[in-house]
């Protein structure tokens, strides 16, 4: 039956996801059409086509890997005046002919030309008013915003329905000094935390010290502790590391010696940013708290979320990067690392089919796995860079503003910005993104992470 729910799991992710990006795309062919613009395909997916149906000018269809989708718009890239424009006819048919110069400038000059040569090959004579790059620049950012907002939108309104159904839940240490809870048993790195211990794991400083569960630490190196806020800063402060303990076991004082290991963990409860700090190996009681809000309490989580996220984009290549030394076994895989949606689909298997989670619990990590991708897939498609839909974004934008400042200048239109030319870094960049998510599928198989026991 475990098996059954995890396939259940993967499955509910899975369709979600493709769900989201068919959504993804149709944020971007609505307002092309209803602009006047041309779409001749509308497809979930990549590679070979599984299945596609003709409705009116449009192929829908579904190809064969899930991992993305994209439509055809009509006309996105101009013709280059100096080439093509008396090279252009038109056969018997009506077809548009572009015959294409062979470049001797270079293999990223003939790159260009052979991409505007197959855009060209397509268009027919009636479609010249339709043409995605004689659009304003407005309905462009429009087109190509549509499809990362859906995104965002999708993320706003499951999380809104999380925050303000279930809220979210924080553990808080209860108040006066410290009651442990729990005490480790050995010392395990932060990335295997959620492992039993085994023999050869050294034994925790508190074992070290004496502790168990029930007491009540009362000071630290002679310092008076009256709260876990205090006990934890002594402690990840300890860089000497020998740590005179006191604390009390029914009624009575005692006193424990044993030396704080320095080990990378978080510094708080929040954080995933890992710190070489002093550890003992405890947890004091605690108590939830439950914090519930609506669309202006779940902006301002977002909000959050897209600081954390800018963050990410900047070290997504570093992070990679330690997936890919993770996969080889030079090091362990950061708990914090990056997925793919094969990394996702396994987390939304493991969650449906623990056996510990309650079904609410179960439910609100399994809408907030898929809302956490739909908001990473929204910001990180508003990158500047083409091929992403930021990159169109930002060549709509400088023509904006370059005949903007032409009209102030009083000087002749400079017409459209032509982002052919920015193809060879589209290409890079391309390539890059690939490679990445090669390494994030590889790192999910060989080297997964799971979540927490």
């Amino acid at each position: 039956m475990t098996a059954v729910y995890y396939a259940l799991g993967v499955l509910i992710f899975v369709v979600a996801i493709l769900a989201s990006i068919g959504l993804h795309e149709l944020g971007h062919m609505i307002p092309a059409k209803k602009f006047g613009g041309k779409v001749t395909q509308y497809f979930i997916g990549f590679g070979p086509t599984v299945w596609s149906r003709q409705v009116g000018e449009t192929e829908y269809g579904v190809k064969a890997i899930p991992l993305g989708g994209y439509v055809k718009i009509v006309g996105m890239l101009p013709p280059d005046a100096a080439h093509l424009a008396d090279e252009v006819t038109v056969d018997a048919q009506g077809n548009r002919v572009v015959k294409v110069r062979k470049s001797n400038t270079g293999m990223f000059t003939q790159l260009i030309s052979d991409a505007r040569a197959a855009e060209w090959e397509t268009i027919r004579p009636e479609d010249e008013d339709r043409l995605f790059y004689k659009m304003p620049w407005w309905k462009k950012v429009v087109v190509m915003a549509g499809g990362p907002t859906v995104n965002l939108l999708i993320a706003f309104f499951i999380f809104l329905g999380i925050f303000s159904i279930y809220g979210t839940r924080t553990d808080e240490a209860d108040a006066g000094r410290p009651v442990l809870e729990t005490v480790s048993t050995c010392v395990l790195p932060y990335a295997e935390a959620d492992r039993d211990c085994v023999a050869g794991d050294p034994r925790s400083p508190a074992v070290e010290a004496g502790l168990r569960p029930g007491d009540t630490i009362t000071s630290f190196n002679g310092t008076p502790v009256s709260s876990w806020d205090d006990l934890r800063a002594l402690i990840q402060g300890n860089d000497a590391g020998k740590a005179v303990i006191g604390y009390e076991r029914d009624g009575r004082a005692l006193t424990g010696t044993t030396s704080t290991t320095v080990e990378a963990r978080p510094t708080s409860l929040t954080s995933e940013t890992l710190h070489q700090v002093g550890f003992l190996g405890v947890a004091p009681t605690s108590h939830t708290v439950v914090t519930k809000g609506g669309p202006i309490y779940t902006l301002d989580q977002m909000g959050t979320m897209t600081v954390d996220t800018v963050k990410a984009l900047g070290t997504l290549p570093v992070k990679v990067w330690g997936v890919a030394e993770a996969i080889v076994g030079v090091r362990d895989r950061a708990i914090d690392s990056p997925v793919s949606i094969v990394g996702g689909g396994r987390m939304a298997g493991e969650t449906v089919s623990h056996q510990s989670f309650p079904v609410a619990e179960k439910a609100v990590y399994l809408l907030a796995l898929i809302a956490g991708f739909n908001f990473f897939i929204g910001m990180f498609n508003f990158v500047p860079l083409l091929p992403l839909d930021g990159g169109h974004i930002a060549g709509a934008l400088f023509e904006a503003i370059r005949r903007g400042f032409a009209r102030l200048r009083r000087r002749p239109d400079p017409g459209y910005v032509d982002v052919a030319k920015l193809l060879p870094i589209a290409y890079v960049v391309a390539s890059a993104f690939l490679v990445m998510g090669v390494v994030l599928i590889v790192g999910d198989l060989v080297v997964p992470l799971h979540i927490p026991a």
